[in-house]
């Protein structure tokens, strides 16, 4: 068995565990596999080993890859600049990254110029860092209002990150207040929105995630570089 064989197997052992221990189906749970900075023979490898999605935080990554494999779900999961919507929209499966007004609207110009649909997830900095994108929780409800006003974006899910903490165990309550935070906003009906996913959950911190709620766990180091 190969390396990442080996390591895909014992991820979707992880993914299975956790599944068992939350009483949920793990058929439910959407693997992105984080493939930034993987070669394209490698990712070839993972998706005949049966992996289907592909996350990438680069859009010249994506540019490059989703060429050599376009068979493949490609996710959008690194911070998006408004210059380079274009280079995606249409191209990816699903946008992880919507963090501002002013992005949704670029989204949404081009996909108009498409005639099509884009979905997307709302990024919610739960964590309050400073470094890391995403917006504020008190500021979810009036923006998923506003999206009614922007006819070619679906809002599908929430996504956060977890702050890197030595205990996984430690990152629950982030994932547990966005499961919140989505159960809060799935009692209201908004246009354009359906609140299927809650993307969360890195290598280090899968399991928690599955365990509160999550539907897409991105996970990169445990796949391709081992534990």
């Amino acid at each position: 068995m190969s390396g990442l064989e080996n390591n895909l197997k014992q991820v979707r052992e992880r993914i299975e565990k956790a599944c068992l221990k939350a009483g949920r189906n793990p058929a439910d749970i959407m693997l992105v596999a984080v493939s930034k900075t993987v070669d394209i023979d490698t990712i070839k490898k993972a998706y005949e080993l049966g992996i289907t999605h592909f996350g990438e935080n680069r859009v010249q990554e994506l540019k490059q890859k989703i060429p050599l494999l376009p068979q493949a779900n490609w996710h959008m999961i690194g911070r998006l600049q408004t210059n380079k919507v274009k280079d995606i929209v249409g191209k990816v499966v699903l946008i992880h990254s919507l963090d501002r007004w002013n992005l949704a609207e670029e989204i949404n110009k081009r996909a108009r110029a498409l005639h099509m649909n884009v979905s997307t997830l709302l990024q919610i900095n739960i964590a309050g860092e400073e470094q890391k994108a995403g917006i504020a929780p008190d500021d979810v409800e009036y923006f998923l209002e506003s999206v009614s006003q922007l006819d070619h974006i679906r809002i599908t899910g929430f996504m956060t990150m977890a702050p890197l903490l030595d205990n996984p165990e430690e990152a629950r309550p982030v994932f547990r207040e966005l499961a919140q935070l989505r159960q809060k906003f799935r009692q209201k009906s908004y246009p354009n929105v359906e609140l299927k996913y809650l993307s969360m959950g890195m290598s280090q911190d899968f399991e928690i995630a599955i365990e509160e709620g999550a539907d897409i766990v991105r996970i990169g180091s445990a796949i391709f570089h081992g534990e």
